[in-house]
């Protein structure tokens, strides 16, 4: 790129056409500082004619009781404000070639009230019904203000009129549909040709890319669905084809960069450990346990993703290894999101090592600052073998002797910045991330590419499935006798609820609430604790205690008890308004029994239309994820009668949702993915990932001329994804 290109593409979006100085601030505030920034401001969506229906076809739908969104293309006839009962309502009559509608707003009718004129022309998208008079109506549709020749185009020559956000901040400097599509179109036509291509031509080649100036072109005014869908292609796969350039240098980094430890069996403290232990290993165990240790044997640094089902025994594999690191002299921390579990798994490590003489402490923010300060000099002294801990292990002054092993539980809890900080107190650590919600393989190659993954995938033998049942809140009187009736025979019970207090806009039960009810009449025979995320740290750790020894027959609590806690005897949780719960975080509570050797029971309370309808259907095909969140919700909860895997739920959940933040994409220390839809894009994700792995094993430090391109854009674009090529 030449000099002039530069300084075009760099100047200031102040100086062009009808933005000025104060709608230059406007656009600052979304990011919007450059020529090139507004280049790259895609639309949001496109209106094509194919898609467009007329209001004659539109009534037909409704007569036939068709309930979806449609769009269609009218011009503003009148307008008229209604007063009734002391409020203000906005009708606006449209037309189109076949017909007339209405468009009306109950609410905001101050601002949009001079948004119309006759003969503006509006796209119009909402759900469409029919008045009482058997006029068409849409109230509160989304709208797009075109012009009269865009109009003409449109129906004519089946131009695509392209859609841009228009945010609140450009809405406060008078900027609309209209007024951006003009500013972003001179833009387009003025300067996309000083765009300097971002891919070597032997990619462009290869894999039959569009180039960048006709992308951007095509993106903001596409000629055809075709041709759009072209240039989609082109921006998604040079998305995530520098995503994962950027996974490959960071494992490269790791592996070829660092001087690692060389960890081998030194003493009998491993088999004499592996004996004292009240069960076998798993065959699962076993053999990640060994492609464990023979990443601990080379010099390389490892980096291990250990994937397992909640229950299946991650930690006590992370134990073992964490004696390997201890056999060869060094120390040892795990780190955990929460301190009810960072207590729970001091408890149990401490309990099953202590005969062996290892020492080990536990680091949270709760604690005394005087036990703090003894932790503290221990671990630097290297009197400590073992450390266990929260966000706690992160701060300045916690120093470690010789830090040799790191294992980060929850993994996707912590983000990228937190993890380079624990694993910086050591000379390149041996690194275990585990966690207990599986990743679909998409969305594991795509982003955590650069760990070696173990998977367990075997619970232990003594383990039986959890039973899982829908219930109505109708049922829930059975539900409390079901509980009396087992706890006669020793069984524990969690009772789940969403919120600690009540909401006026959810109307969801409050846990405080229902445990003084459940205490004193369904469940009042019975002896009944609470727990719930605004008690201190003491509280939850005396809550749970007084559980596991056996003081309570029921726990009434919020999701505070989701991840990691471990009692053997409960062995049912009632999970309340589960239609508001995700998931995989329905899951991880389910995880929360069924920890000993028996039946367990998960049930489920949702609205009685939604167990009803579920209960009717449980073994037909899934509802469609892309229909209503409604039957997103039904999904959720069949998916989870149906299913014990985690592996399986993962699955679901992800065609559901997406990658979103469940798996920690955004903490990841990778790009976000913008354009790139990681559940329907995996045959192009797999393209761009060999490409990149190949582009880096040919070209390790990016020096070939041909690939000084790439280089150029990495330095200029990722900067700051760069530092962290260090750590997964």
């Amino acid at each position: 790129m030449n000099n002039e290109s530069i300084k075009i593409l760099s100047s200031p979006v102040m100086y062009l056409k009808s933005v000025g100085p104060k709608r230059a601030e406007s656009f600052a505030k979304i990011g919007i500082h450059t020529v090139k920034d507004l280049l790259f401001y895609f639309p949001s969506r496109y209106l094509d004619r194919s898609t467009m229906l007329d209001s004659s076809k539109i009534y037909e739908y409704v007569i036939n009781n068709y309930e979806g969104e449609v769009t269609i293309l009218g011009k503003v006839i009148d307008k008229e404000i209604i007063r009734y009962a002391r409020k203000e309502i906005l009708k606006v009559q449209m037309r189109d070639s076949k017909g007339f509608f209405e468009c009306v707003w109950f609410h905001g009718v101050k601002y949009m009230k001079d948004l119309f004129n006759p003969g503006d022309i509006f796209a119009v998208a909402g759900k469409p019904v029919l008045t009482k008079y058997g006029h068409l109506e849409f109230v509160h549709p989304d709208l797009d203000r075109i012009t009269e020749t865009e109009s003409n185009q449109f129906l004519n020559t089946g131009k695509i009129i392209p859609v841009y956000r228009i945010s609140k901040e450009l809405k406060a400097s008078n900027l609309g549909d209209l007024s951006l599509r003009r500013i972003i179109n001179s833009a387009v036509e003025k300067y996309s040709a000083h765009l300097q291509e971002t891919l070597p031509e032997e990619i462009i080649s290869m894999h039959n890319l569009m180039p960048i100036i006709e992308t951007v072109r095509n993106l903001h005014y596409p000629s055809d669905m075709q041709t759009l869908n072209e240039a989609l292609h082109r921006l998604k796969f040079e998305e995530i084809l520098y995503l994962e350039i950027l996974i490959v240098l960071r494992k490269q980094n790791y592996q070829t960069k660092r001087v690692g430890n060389s960890f081998t069996i030194k003493t009998n403290l491993v088999s004499r450990f592996l004996k004292s232990l009240p069960f076998e290993l798993t065959k699962a165990q076993l053999k990640v346990l060994g492609e464990i240790r023979r990443d601990m044997e080379s010099a390389k640094p490892m980096n291990r993703l250990l994937q397992g089902d909640v229950g299946s025994g991650k930690t006590i594999v992370a134990l073992i290894a964490m004696l390997i690191s201890k056999d060869n002299g060094f120390q040892s921390a795990l780190m955990v999101p929460t301190e009810v579990l960072a207590m729970q798994h001091f408890n149990n490590i401490s309990r099953l090592v202590n005969p062996f003489g290892i020492k080990t402490a536990l680091l949270i923010g709760g604690q005394k600052k005087s036990e703090r300060n003894v932790i503290l000099k221990m671990l630097a002294s290297g009197e400590l073998d073992f450390i266990i801990g929260t966000h706690a292990l992160f701060e300045e002054n916690v120093e470690f002797n010789n830090l040799g092993f790191v294992i980060i539980d929850e993994q996707h809890r912590f983000g990228v910045a937190q993890r380079l900080n624990i694993i910086s107190k050591g000379i390149s650590p041996d690194v275990i991330v585990m966690s207990a919600t599986p990743i679909p393989r998409t969305l594991s190659m795509t982003v955590y590419g650069d760990l070696d993954v173990s998977v367990i995938d075997e619970m232990p033998k003594n383990r039986k499935p959890i039973k899982t049942y829908l219930r109505g809140e109708k049922k829930l009187p059975e539900i409390y006798k079901f509980i009396i009736d087992k706890a006669k025979a020793g069984l524990k019970t969690y009772i789940i609820y969403p919120l600690v207090k009540e909401s006026d806009k959810l109307e969801l039960k409050a846990a405080i609430a229902h445990y003084e009810e459940l205490k004193n009449h369904h469940l009042k025979n019975l002896q009944v604790g609470l727990i719930h995320g605004q008690m201190s740290s003491k509280e939850k750790d005396e809550a749970m205690s007084a559980f596991a020894q056996g003081q309570y027959d029921v726990l009434v609590g919020t999701t505070v008890i989701e991840v990691g806690i471990d009692i053997p005897e409960a062995n049912i949780i009632i999970i309340n308004d589960a239609h508001r719960f995700g998931l995989s975080q329905l899951h991880q509570l389910r995880g929360r029994v069924g920890r000993g050797n028996q039946q367990s029971f998960c049930i489920l309370v949702t609205r009685d239309e939604f167990a009803e309808k579920i209960n009717s259907a449980i073994n037909s095909e899934f509802l469609s994820p892309s229909q209503l969140e409604k039957q997103k919700t039904i999904t959720r909860l069949q998916s989870m009668v149906k299913y014990n895997s985690g592996f399986d739920i993962a699955e679901i959940d992800f065609k559901l949702r997406g990658p979103g933040d469940v798996f920690g994409v955004r903490q990841s220390g990778m790009p976000e993915l913008k354009y790139i839809n990681v559940v329907e894009d995996t045959t192009l994700i797999m393209q761009a990932r060999d490409a990149a792995f190949r582009l880096i094993a040919e070209d390790p430090n990016l020096s070939f001329p041909s690939h000084k391109v790439i280089r150029t854009n990495l330095i200029s674009s990722y900067k700051d994804k760069l530092h962290y090529s260090k750590i997964a």
